[in-house]
C-alpha cells in the first residue's frame, strides 16, 4: 500500500513552505533578489538550510517560487480593489491608486519584484508578472471603453505604457523618494492616479472624484 500523508503532516509541509517563502520575502524587502539566499533565508524560517534544499533544490527556484508568489498576491490586490469600486472609471483609478500605494509601501521590495537585476530564470517568472499586471489594467480599460467613459484608444497598447509610467515613476531610477514620510506617500499616489487617468483620456478626474484620500497600507501588509 502506498504511502498516504496524513493531514496533519500536510499542514505542517504547507506550513514550513509559507515560511520559507516568508522568510524570502523579508530578505527581498530588505535587500532585494539578491539577499534572497538559501542559508540566510534557513535562518530567518528558524529551520535548517538541508530543509530548504527539500523545498527548493537551487536559490533560482527559490525566487521564482517567491516572485509567483508575490505576483499572485499583487494581481489580487488589483483586481479586489477594482471590484470594491462602484464603477469602470472608479475601478481603473481604484486599481491604479492600489498598485503606486502598495508600491510606495514597500518600495525596494516593489523594485525587486519588477526591474532589479536577475538571473534569466528568475526574469522569466517577472516577465509573466509583468504580462499579468499589463493584463489586468487591459481588461479594465476594455472594460471603461465598452461602457463610453473613455475615448476611442487601443487598450492593448494603453495598458503596457500605463504600467510603464507608474514604474518609473514610482521605483525607477528618477523617481523622487518620498522616504518615511506618509503625506509625501499619498500626494504621489494621488498624482500619479491623476496622471494616468489624464493619459487614458479623463481630463477631469478630480473634480468627478476620482482621484481620492489614499490610505497607505502598512509595509508589512504588502508583503
Amino acid at each position: 500500500m502506498p504511502y498516504r500523508q496524513t493531514e496533519n503532516v500536510v499542514r505542517k509541509l504547507a506550513a514550513r513552505h509559507e515560511a520559507i517563502l516568508a522568510a524570502a520575502g523579508d530578505a527581498a524587502a530588505a535587500g532585494g533578489m539578491a539577499a534572497v539566499q538559501i542559508a540566510p533565508v534557513a535562518e530567518r524560517a528558524g529551520i535548517a538550510a538541508g530543509t530548504v534544499y527539500r523545498y527548493f533544490p537551487s536559490k533560482t527556484e527559490l525566487v521564482a517560487a517567491l516572485v509567483a508568489e508575490l505576483a499572485e498576491r499583487e494581481i489580487g490586490a488589483l483586481a479586489g480593489a477594482a471590484a470594491a469600486a462602484p464603477g469602470p472609471l472608479s475601478a481603473l483609478a481604484a486599481a491604479v491608486t492600489t498598485f503606486a500605494a502598495r508600491a510606495l509601501a514597500r518600495r525596494r521590495l516593489a523594485f525587486a519584484l519588477i526591474a532589479e537585476p536577475v538571473e534569466p530564470e528568475v526574469d522569466a517568472a517577472r516577465v509573466s508578472y509583468r504580462k499579468a499586471l499589463v493584463g489586468e489594467f487591459e481588461r479594465l480599460i476594455r472594460t471603461a471603453l465598452d461602457g463610453k467613459h473613455l475615448p476611442d484608444q487601443d487598450a492593448a497598447l494603453a495598458a503596457p505604457a500605463l504600467v510603464g509610467a507608474l514604474i518609473e515613476g514610482l521605483i525607477g531610477p528618477l523617481a523622487p523618494d518620498p522616504g518615511d514620510d506618509p503625506a509625501k506617500a499619498r500626494g504621489r499616489v494621488q498624482a500619479l492616479t491623476l496622471f494616468a487617468l489624464r493619459g487614458l483620456g479623463v481630463v477631469d478626474a478630480r473634480a468627478r472624484g476620482l482621484v481620492v484620500q489614499t490610505a497607505m497600507p502598512p509595509a508589512h501588509d504588502v508583503a
